[in-house]
């Protein structure tokens, strides 16, 4: 069985710049909040579908307070001025039996760079070994970049469009 509280794995990314993948773990507090501080507010409203200036005591304790059976949730880490900084998150919520509510995010400076593809592989193989069947996520329609990831997933997936948002279900086992 897997461990997603102690995954880790090491990727490169297209511009050959190593990426660390790791569980979120309990003292990443501080990096984690730095780096949402260094996400844009279009990107904030891309993803949490509302204007965004900080979280909550009660969100930031949904967003760090992880139990790795219900709840999985992965970092993304960059060396930067001689140290690893987070770039970017990925998690996902069971939301009923065998199906899981996936959502990401990756500072602005570091979009475009295939970090959203990489935690979306690493988040399909911890749920496959959870024996999750589907991975849901709303995406706003304007939001292509985030579209696009899905599509290229290499996972069977099906879309459902309305007026704003694009409603996607991946097949995961």
């Amino acid at each position: 069985m897997l461990d997603a509280a102690n995954y880790s794995a090491i990727e490169t990314l297209r511009d050959a710049q190593r990426l660390d993948i790791r569980a979120l773990r309990p003292d990443d507090r501080s990096e984690f909040l730095s780096a949402v501080d260094r996400i844009g507010p279009l990107s904030l409203y891309r993803r949490f579908f509302t204007a965004k200036s900080g979280f909550t005591e009660r969100e930031k304790s949904f967003f760090l307070n992880v139990d790795f059976d219900k709840h999985v949730a992965l970092v993304a880490l960059i060396e930067e001025a001689g140290r690893r900084i987070i770039v970017g998150g990925g998690r996902y919520v069971i939301v009923s039996p065998g199906k899981a509510e996936v959502a990401f995010v990756v500072i602005d400076q570091y979009q475009g760079k295939g970090i959203g593809s990489i935690l979306l592989r690493h988040l399909a193989v911890i749920a496959q070994a959870a024996e999750l069947k589907e991975l849901i996520a709303e995406v706003l329609r304007e939001n292509v970049q985030m579209l696009k990831v899905f599509e290229r997933s290499g996972l069977p997936f099906t879309t459902i469009s309305e007026a704003e948002v694009t409603h996607v279900t991946l097949q995961v086992n």
